[in-house]
């Protein structure tokens, strides 16, 4: 019950805004996701093998596995996933806490994010860009709207799991997590600029890029 008010949230969100990602000209733009073709988005495949695949996909049914390091997933449910999103400007995604999990400040470029919550209580907020923080905890059954482009997070306080459904108006909305996009990037921004930027010395960047960079199994 609870999947389906969200969905119904869902579409009457978007059902009043205008996409981010250029309108649509015609029934159908199935993303031919092999094509060498470059665009802005992808370019069609052939309208005779487009199926009922296309427009399908289950992979928010079950929860993400959450024993990592920040303790949270995300399951997104784009145009690389589906293929029928195509030109539509619309994605969503899953999003699992484990306790005490957290889903890190991160940006989307491309899309403006509204979570709907399925079980559980996270503490959520963005930072406009006067360095204001806009925070609420919202329960099962809230919405919380995180605007395009601004840093956010979701934190999970609470003593049990959280699961939350993401909304987008972008077919693929991108994500820019802040640690991760100036400690990890390659090539590497350069350390004197990490050290001015957060007044810590060498020592401190290189225990943070250690920390962030994924450990290789032996």
């Amino acid at each position: 019950m609870a999947i389906i008010i969200a969905l119904f949230v869902i579409c009457a969100f978007f059902s009043g805004t205008y996409a981010s990602d250029p309108d649509m000209l015609q029934d159908v733009c199935v993303a031919d996701l092999t094509s060498g073709v470059k665009v802005n988005g992808y370019p069609c495949k052939n309208a005779g093998n487009v199926s009922a695949s296309d427009f399908f996909y289950s992979g928010l049914a079950k929860a993400g596995m959450t024993n990592n390091t920040m303790g949270s997933l995300v399951t997104p449910a784009n145009v690389e996933k589906i293929p029928g999103l195509n030109t539509l400007g619309v994605s969503i995604s899953r999003i699992d806490y484990a306790v005490g999990g957290l889903n890190p400040p991160h940006t989307h470029p491309r899309a403006t994010e509204m979570v709907f919550v399925l079980e559980g209580e996270l503490d959520v907020g963005f930072i406009t860009t006067a360095n204001v923080l806009i925070s609420q905890t919202i329960k099962k059954g809230d919405i919380f709207v995180f605007p395009r482009g601004l840093v956010h997070f979701q934190k999970n306080n609470a003593d049990v799991p959280a699961t939350v459904l993401a909304a987008f108006n972008s077919q693929l909305p991108g994500t820019q997590s802040i640690a991760l996009t100036l400690f990890t990037s390659s090539p590497s921004v350069p350390d004197n600029v990490l050290t001015k930027a957060f007044q810590i010395g060498t020592k401190e960047v290189e225990k943070i890029k250690s920390n962030l960079t994924p450990k290789k199994k032996s």
